[in-house]
């Protein structure tokens, strides 16, 4: 297998992300094998829980009940003006946005609006969340942009006319002009933005084809959005033990992001992340520098929606997230092909990791919920290890981020590969909310009061499918 590359590990360049790509080749001379049947074999063997150890019909049975899709992937293009070193779609165990078209055609577009709207109707949703996805998705036109989310609002407006649909972009930045933001705002998109750290020695792993550095024109992209306040929906920054985690948060706070999402890198037992010692926890140790910084911020310049959520599991309130908590996964991908896949994050543990060999010609997403990858990530606590059942921390840890659970042969069964650096940052966030409720009305505890309002008004009651 493939093992993940990391800031101290290299592997040779991948082919332009821009070029038409190619599917894997068939010697003539052989059979052709089903795909579909290929699929199920290397899903049986990379990953025996749940694909052959979870009978879905038993589960419904036992009164494991589906829960409808509430966010939807257009992967409107495969490929990347970037050549990130550790981008887990380009550089990790699953290349198969080798054989994806480029670019989502306005045909496909359409009807995964008809099955988004089809799938909304079905179960009454009161809102469904789309969010515009890559490669990178501002290589189309800004005429076009908006394309697939108006195909999607017209479909809706028809079929469930009570449904809201909400709609962001995430980007790498570069490419964020003037008229492509008047035209996201103009379709009501909110932007997104991928980033390493404000500076540019965070981001040296984020270059161009060419190995030149993408953060010049990212920054410029985020000073524009930053501007744009009612577009700007926040930066995602990927966890760098490498570097100072302090001034890699308060260098982001220069482009005024709304919200700064704190990513663990993306990791596993068989491709475990730098830095990874038994008995260790040095993301533990980065995470909480800056949630010392964030949480005693004399002005609250910012959410982080990893200690947000953690202080909302705490105090008993679901999570908006598939990272923690026991809430059941409700994301579906469309490729640009139209096929219809998992979590992206799931591309870091084996090729075709996040395939189900469905399509939105042939299924509906109705049949992706009893797709055994799906249905295991709604099972909640019935889907762990025994030692995370058993766990104190367990409704709100939920077993960590499902891509961090698997070991090659085994699945994913197994606690995180960032066990050790959960427990250590729970119980410390933990003490922290506990000692500004006890105390007097503080920063903290206006913070801790303050994260529990939006986390009430952020999970309105689950609708039954």
């Amino acid at each position: 297998m493939r093992r993940a590359v990391t800031s101290d590990s290299v592997l040779p360049a991948p082919p332009a992300r821009g070029g038409s790509g190619s599917a894997p080749h068939q010697d003539p001379a052989q059979p052709k094998q089903d795909p579909a049947a290929a699929q199920r074999l290397r899903h049986a063997r990379y990953a025996p829980w749940p694909y052959a150890r979870l009978d879905v019909a038993a589960a419904r049975a036992a009164g494991h009940r589906p829960h409808p899709i509430r966010q939807f992937v257009l992967k409107t293009r495969s490929r990347c003006n970037l050549a990130c070193t550790y981008c887990y779609v380009y550089e990790m165990a699953d290349q198969g946005w080798r054989g994806q078209p480029p670019a989502m055609t306005a045909a496909t577009a359409a009807r995964a609006a008809e099955r988004i709207a089809e799938h909304a109707a079905a179960h009454a949703l009161p809102r469904v969340d789309l969010v515009l996805h890559g490669g990178e998705p501002l290589l189309t036109a800004p005429a076009a942009l908006a394309g697939p989310v108006d195909a999607v609002r017209a479909a809706v407006a028809r079929a469930a006319p009570r449904t809201r649909v909400t709609a962001t972009v995430q980007t790498n930045g570069t490419l964020l002009t003037r008229g492509r933001l008047a035209a996201l705002a103009a379709a009501g998109i909110r932007v997104g933005v991928s980033l390493d750290g404000g500076l540019p020695a965070h981001n040296a792993r984020r270059v161009d084809h060419a190995g030149r550095p993408g953060f010049g024109a990212a920054a410029r992209g985020l000073r524009l959005l930053a501007r744009h306040p009612d577009s700007y929906a926040g930066v995602l920054c990927v966890v760098d033990l490498g570097q100072d985690p302090v001034e890699t948060y308060e260098s982001l706070l220069a482009f005024a992001p709304p919200s700064v999402g704190l990513l663990l890198p993306l990791a596993n037992w068989s491709a475990p992340p730098p830095g990874h010692h038994p008995g260790l926890a040095p993301y533990a140790d980065w995470l909480l520098a800056v949630f010392e910084r964030w949480w005693h911020d004399g002005v609250r310049r910012t959410r982080i929606p990893l200690f947000e959520e953690i202080i909302a599991l705490l105090l008993g309130l679901p999570a908006a997230t598939e990272t923690l908590g026991l809430a059941p996964a409700a994301t579906a991908v469309i490729e640009t092909d139209g096929s219809i896949e998992q979590a992206d994050s799931l591309k870091s543990a084996y090729e075709g990791a996040a395939a189900t060999g469905m399509s939105l010609d042939t299924h509906t997403f109705d049949e992706l919920l009893d797709h055994p990858g799906l249905a295991a990530r709604q099972l909640g606590r019935d889907a762990l290890a025994a030692g995370c059942r058993a766990c104190e921390l367990v409704e709100v840890c939920g077993g960590g981020h499902y891509p961090h659970r698997y070991r090659a042969g085994e699945g994913f069964r197994q606690p995180s590969v960032y066990c050790a650096d959960l427990q250590v940052l729970i119980r410390h966030v933990a003490t922290a909310v506990h000692r500004a409720a006890q105390g007097p009305a503080t920063t903290a505890r206006r913070t801790a009061q303050t994260v529990t309002r939006r986390a009430a008004a952020a999970h309105p009651p689950a609708v039954a499918s």
